[in-house]
């Protein structure tokens, strides 16, 4: 399949474990973990960090395969997920960075036109997220005020 933007046909970044069960050289128990995923949600940690941090320094390679639940779906039992998804977010800061290039640059085109594919993948993702209801549906991206949503 073929990307959105281009031509170009990529490769989809990381693989998941092919096992199912948990592995035998993870020590910690299914509670210690959701403590783990707990204590860096208070330190202000996004759940993909979470995720990587669960694999580097514990070995955990899927939280899922240990817990039956994603790091996500955790957190928003324990009502600490923030207000945005994490890749709506993401998204939202590449363009202010943008943005912000293109006020020093003007005739930067390039950038000006990575900045009409970040914001239309934006709308795109806001659109699934209304229809979904991980957003409200009156929420609407505003080039204007982007710069609210990283406070």
């Amino acid at each position: 399949m073929a990307r959105m933007h281009s031509r170009a046909k990529g490769k989809s970044g990381s693989k998941k474990p092919i096992e199912k069960n948990i592995p035998s050289w993870v020590k910690l128990k299914p509670k210690e973990v959701e403590k783990l995923i707990e204590k860096y949600a208070k330190e202000g940690k996004k759940p993909s960090q979470i995720g990587m941090i669960m694999r580097d320094e514990y070995g955990i390679p899927d939280v899922k395969t240990m817990l039956g639940k994603t790091v996500t779906q955790i957190l928003k039992e324990k009502k600490q997920l923030g207000e945005l998804p994490e890749d709506l977010l993401y998204l939202i800061k590449k363009a202010v960075m943008v943005k912000d290039h293109l006020e020093e640059n003007h005739k930067d085109t390039t950038a000006n036109r990575g900045l009409q594919l970040t914001e239309s993948k934006i709308r795109r993702l806001a659109k699934y997220y209304k229809k979904t209801g991980k957003l409200p549906s009156d929420w609407k991206y505003e080039p204007a005020k982007i710069k609210l949503y990283l406070d």
